[in-house]
């Protein structure tokens, strides 16, 4: 499997929706976050399995929640650029530095 890396901002999304879903309703961030990590490994088993978003960024759609994991291939990771929304501001993250080694 190739390893895969998140950038701080796409980390700091994690956090946000984690938050809010707990909110909503106990339990209910964990399950976000679990999914999360479930998409994270299909990326890092299948990275060219996804299809393209934008450029060379590739998008994996989490199956419970509206949100999607978009990343990039780098020589031998997976670098997690945004986990966004799919219904709000779709393109917000196309600015972000893919050069960036991204936090584990």
């Amino acid at each position: 499997m190739t390893p895969v890396e998140f950038l701080s901002l796409a980390r700091d999304e994690v956090g946000e929706a984690n938050r809010y879903y707990n909110v909503q309703q106990a339990g209910l961030g964990t399950r976000f976050i679990a999914e999360v990590r479930d998409a994270a490994k299909r990326v890092a088993q299948y990275p060219l399995a996804f299809p393209i978003q934008h450029g060379e960024i590739r998008k994996c759609l989490l199956q419970r929640f509206p949100y999607k994991l978009l990343y990039a291939i780098r020589n031998d990771k997976i670098l997690i650029v945004a986990v966004a929304h799919q219904h709000r501001e779709p393109e917000y993250w196309v600015e972000r530095n893919v050069g960036s080694e991204g936090k584990k």
